[in-house]
């Protein structure tokens, strides 16, 4: 924290702030008159009570009159700084005659407690508390510019030298209650400056803390924009090269070309899903995700839909086979996310196998829970990569066996989907045996 006992603040924040903490200091004008104005009628509401016990304290003349001075000051400093308060609302600004209404208050408050002193025993030196509680409150509760501060010390020092001079005490006690005095205004400006030090460090951070989040939303905007692009004109050639390839597989055509159409198809395949990919990351799977797009579902019909699929995909190929054990399986699932985690298990499965393995997808039954699994027998990872692969940008993704490129987010958004689903996702693996990995969804009737 950067102090400030002699200093301004930095132009940059200077304005702004003190914007702020008038607006501050105008509440704490309202909340400590609005207490001083309550213990005013209390002192006077105890007098109507016990007046024979009140009367007879020392000095009891002034002290009435000092309270009827109270009960009849303060409601202004209420109603005018409720009124400023009112107004910056409105305005976002503040105003010297703000500044200075803040002033005038806290010289009330420290005379009030000073003059409070001065009255109990007609020597300050024996009584300082009500005048070193004013110093504390007003230090602790306002903020003050360093020559604001300086100003309300010359002011309250001539008071108090005022004061001591209608007591009529000695020389040497008024050397002593200056002596006094002096140590307690050292101590309020000291104070002073160090809350106006640590309220200003607090702002400050407030401030870049706004800035920081501004940047964020604009980033995220161009962001946005620049995935937009990415989904208009990147998606719309790869669906013609597709579009091309297929048609062209309609013509009689050699086993060569059919092999490069083949290969073609399937890295138009792979460059969609990448894509999607992204897209899913910086949306975030779980926004929008909303329960009405949750409907009763069949699984085993949605796991062999998304199989039947993946036959298409692989030229007729039984490369992914579904193993089900179980006949009723319905659960709530968004038609548009859930296949979608589905398939992306079932591609890195296929991604890290050879030619000739199979992937397994099995369903089964465990209580009130059904669990699906997609298994292969493929490389298997690595034992230190395990704990992190479904963390985003962490590193885990790699190539597959046949030069398959990965962004390192696609189990991440499979964990997204399945947690949006109330289910959870686990992994077991072993180098060189394949990967297992296990979704587990409540099960509806």
């Amino acid at each position: 924290m950067e102090t400030h006992f002699f200093t301004k603040l930095a132009q940059k924040y200077r304005e702004p702030y003190r914007n702020y903490y008038t607006y501050q200091n105008l509440q704490g004008v309202r909340t400590a008159s609005f207490i001083f104005l309550s213990l005013s009628i209390i002192i006077r509401v105890l007098y109507h009570l016990f007046p024979e016990s009140l009367t007879k304290a020392q000095n009891f003349p002034e002290f009435d009159f000092i309270n009827w001075l109270f009960i009849g000051i303060t409601p202004f400093f209420y109603i005018i700084s409720h009124l400023f308060i009112i107004e910056m609302r409105k305005t976002k600004h503040g105003t010297a005659g703000m500044s200075l209404f803040v002033f005038i208050f806290g010289l009330y408050i420290i005379v009030c407690g000073m003059y409070s002193s001065f009255i109990s025993t007609s020597d300050p030196s024996n009584s300082l508390t009500l005048y070193l509680i004013a110093l504390s409150v007003v230090s602790m509760l306002f903020t003050f510019e360093y020559y604001e501060t300086l100003i309300l010390l010359v002011g309250i020092e001539l008071l108090f030298t005022v004061l001591c001079y209608h007591a009529q005490v000695s020389p040497t006690d008024m050397v002593y209650n200056q002596m006094i005095s002096a140590i307690l205004l050292a101590g309020f400006y000291l104070t002073s400056r160090y809350f106006f030090s640590y309220k200003a460090s607090y702002y400050g951070q407030i401030v870049e803390i706004r800035e920081q989040k501004t940047q964020i939303e604009k980033a995220n905007v161009f962001k946005n924009q620049v995935l937009g692009t990415v989904a208009h004109d990147l998606r719309n050639p790869i669906a013609a090269v597709e579009s091309l390839t297929m048609m062209m597989a309609l013509d009689d055509i050699d086993a060569d070309t059919e092999d490069n159409l083949n290969m073609m198809r399937e890295s138009c395949v792979k460059a969609r899903t990448i894509i999607d990919d992204l897209l899913d990351a910086a949306r975030d799977e779980n926004a929008g995700l909303s329960t009405d797009k949750m409907q009763r579902t069949d699984l085993n019909k949605c796991l062999q839909d998304i199989v039947a699929t993946w036959k298409i995909q692989q030229g007729g190929r039984e490369n992914v086979v579904l193993i089900s054990n179980v006949k009723s399986a319905f659960v709530m699932m968004n038609h548009e996310k859930f296949p979608r985690a589905i398939d992306n298990l079932i591609s890195n499965a296929l991604k890290f196998s050879k030619d000739g393995n199979k992937v397994e997808v099995h369903l089964n039954r465990d209580k009130r829970n059904l669990i699906i699994q997609v298994k292969d027998h493929g490389m298997g990872i690595p034992k230190e990569m395990l704990p992190t692969i479904f963390e985003r940008f962490s590193g885990a993704g790699r190539s597959g066996l046949r030069g398959e490129q990965s962004t390192g987010i696609g189990l991440s958004i499979v964990r997204d989907i399945v947690n949006s689903h109330n289910g959870k996702i686990t992994a077991q693996s072993k180098e060189g045996e394949g990967s297992l990995f296990t979704v587990t969804l409540p099960e509806v009737q």
